[in-house]
């Protein structure tokens, strides 16, 4: 008999599965008071009950444990300070869609070397989650592989689904049954429609094939997510956070019959990939807000302890502390700048 399986499969091995590994790093009382707060918080502000803005602020990738602990610890105090005009919520990206090929995030590739210790990186990642909600820091991330939300997602509080995947029906039903909030990126090369064709997808019941919290195959059938939105990012080369463009989205999503309420995101295609420009999109973001703009419910920011990014791969006992190693960053100084300077900014929009 021929091989008739498996034939480019070089390996598999089998995970601990979802109630094992959160047997091992379990919820807390505070911490799901942490998790489940804030996304009563974010709800509020996307339908209008709240009208302080969502930030979602963090490094574009986490690497470095020490460094996204180190940064959650500078955020946290910002958070209490800042909370009269902000929902702050740290940015913790564990996976990356690459364009072609290139590191892939890391619960895939931990080490930095190629080794992908899967396992490795669901323990630490769920272990940096615990820790940083811990602190009373809400954590939001973009939901790449459809079978990790099940290791992670009772400690997060809000999620992505980004550019590259936003077409994807596999991604749409797996927003339908998150328990928390979900921003849909507009595709990379800019349309809107997809965007909006997937809120109102994962706005219904879906059933399609998953995993339990065994780790068994298994139907899962959802109830729908309400709390879908629209994420501008950019696309093919020219950025779409400017008031004509914002109005061209509220247009669409009033045809869509879904509430107008959206996040920019600073970075992308609205910066060109260049730190420094991230600073010029937040600026015109609050200039819309003191025209009146109602629907601009938050803004996503790339943010490490250091500006830039560096080059990867190299060999990572060489990587320079607090700096990204994929798009790059405003550095946390800067990032302080901002947000207290946004924050002044709303509050005398008030008086």
């Amino acid at each position: 008999m021929q091989q008739l399986q498996d034939l480019r499969v070089s390996r598999i091995i089998t995970l601990s599965s979802p109630r094992a590994l959160k047997a091992k790093l379990p919820v807390t009382e505070h911490i799901a008071d942490t998790v489940c707060s804030a996304r009563r918080e974010v709800e509020d502000i996307l339908t209008g009950r709240d009208s302080r803005m969502l930030v979602i602020v963090g490094p574009c990738s986490i690497h470095d444990m020490k460094a996204a602990r180190d940064y959650a610890m500078k955020l946290v105090s910002l958070r209490k300070e800042l909370e009269d005009r902000f929902c702050i919520i740290m940015r913790v990206y564990f996976e990356k869609p690459r364009t072609t090929i290139g590191w892939k995030g890391f619960i895939n590739d931990p080490h930095l070397n190629d080794t992908y210790d899967i396992e490795h990186g669901l323990y630490h990642a769920r272990k940096l989650l615990i820790e940083i909600n811990e602190m009373g820091l809400p954590t939001g991330t973009e939901f790449l592989d459809p079978i990790s939300p099940q290791y992670v997602a009772d400690l997060i509080s809000w999620a992505a689904i980004g550019a590259r995947t936003i077409e994807s029906q596999t991604h749409r039903q797996m927003a339908s049954g998150l328990s928390m909030p979900v921003g849909f990126k507009n595709s990379t090369d800019g349309r809107l429609q997809v965007a909006v064709d997937a809120i109102r997808s994962a706005m219904h019941q879906h059933s399609f094939l998953g995993i339990d919290q065994e780790g068994h195959s298994s139907v899962i059938t959802t109830k729908g997510n309400p709390y879908g939105h629209l994420v501008l990012r950019g696309g093919a080369d020219r950025p779409n956070y400017d008031a004509e463009s914002i109005r061209t989205a509220e247009i669409q999503l009033e045809k869509a019959e879904l509430a107008r309420y959206l996040i920019v995101d600073c970075s992308h295609a609205n910066s060109g990939k260049k730190f420094e420009n991230q600073i010029k999109v937040w600026e015109d973001i609050l200039d819309q807000k003191k025209s009146g703009n109602r629907s601009i419910a938050g803004v996503m920011i790339e943010s490490n302890i250091c500006s830039g990014s560096q080059p990867f791969p190299v060999d990572p006992g060489t990587l320079r502390y607090g700096v990204s190693i994929t798009d790059e960053c405003v550095s946390w100084d800067e990032t302080d700048r901002m947000l207290r300077g946004g924050a002044d900014f709303m509050r005398s929009l008030r008086s």
